[in-house]
């Protein structure tokens, strides 16, 4: 097949490796962008280790709690304007308490009643967009719950009270002081928010995302000329680094690096007198995983000026 400009550019943002090196990771995998991507990666070209792309969606990140329970929500809009816009925050903070009461169901987030209005959800942002004058939709929703204990929350690059760009939860079981748990929950948070882990513990992470890496660390390995029964020893080792780099209980803990996370919190029970267990956690960062097409602005200018 033919290999673009456009698919060399955005393999380039994606890995950072050479034009041409990514020209022939794409003429190798046919095109295909992420089996380029780990081509690059067997090769040690590629600067990205992890998943990459472009992410530009607007809105905001709203949390809401309430007793041993809490939710996320992520509403987008067109520009980055609009989350300065008081009407749009206060929906946004209303839809949180919402899907707090629905169990973080979107579905059921949408067609809840508004607080206050007769109508739905989906029907407040439809008016909103006639008075903002932009497009907006409710596109996430998660909660969690513990028996006993607290869901601490957490946002980063926070616009106004519980509304921000990046929203954590982090779900923290105990019978130990609830004070003392929030403050240790949000530091647990602050540390999601800064590290993105892909799950809890190793068990948790996805068996396709398991068997990419050891694909990827197998042929590194094999380039060294060992033997099979040595690779396979290569590769384990190499997984054990990977789940310690990806999981949260695994994970150096970005308040104090001399511990994992997993050792602060047994840490922080102990002082407490009552044992804590991280039970889950939520991550949203507004726009991840949304693409939106970008303009050369300069080429429309001239293209408008040519006639």
């Amino acid at each position: 097949m033919s290999i673009s400009a456009q698919m060399v550019k955005e393999l380039r943002e994606k890995t950072g490796a050479g034009m041409m090196d990514c020209k022939a990771a794409l003429i190798e995998s046919a095109g295909e962008m992420e089996a380029a991507v780990d081509w690059l990666r067997k090769k040690g070209l590629s600067k990205a280790a992890k998943k990459a792309g472009r992410v530009a969606a607007e809105g905001l990140i709203g949390v809401a709690s309430a007793g041993t329970s809490a939710a996320v929500v992520e509403v987008n809009s067109e520009t980055d304007f609009v989350a300065r816009n008081e009407q749009f925050q206060s929906i946004v903070r209303t839809i949180a308490g919402v899907a707090l009461e629905a169990h973080g169901d979107r579905d059921r987030t949408a067609a809840a009643t508004f607080p206050g209005k007769s109508h739905s959800v989906d029907e407040e942002l439809r008016e909103a967009i006639a008075t903002i004058g932009e497009n907006m939709s409710l596109r996430r929703t998660t909660a969690l719950k513990v028996s006993d204990g607290v869901v601490a929350t957490y946002i980063h690059s926070a616009v106004a009270d519980g509304l921000g760009k990046i929203g954590v939860l982090v779900a923290l079981e105990s019978t130990g002081d609830k004070a003392a748990l929030t403050e240790l929950g949000r530091k647990v948070a602050m540390h999601v928010a800064a590290t993105s882990p892909l799950g809890l513990a190793a068990e948790d992470i996805s068996d396709d995302v398991v068997a990419r890496e050891r694909n990827v660390y197998a042929d590194q390995a094999r380039q060294s000329g060992k033997p099979e029964n040595i690779i396979e020893k290569m590769v384990e080792g190499r997984m054990r680094k990977f789940y310690e780099e990806v999981t949260l209980l695994k994970q150096a803990f970005v308040l104090d690096p001399e511990k994992t996370v997993e050792a602060a919190v047994a840490e922080a029970g102990k002082a407490m007198g009552a044992a804590v267990k991280v039970t889950g956690f939520v991550r949203y960062a507004l726009g991840e995983g949304i693409e939106k097409e970008t303009s050369d602005f300069a080429a429309e200018v001239a293209a408008a000026a040519a006639g």
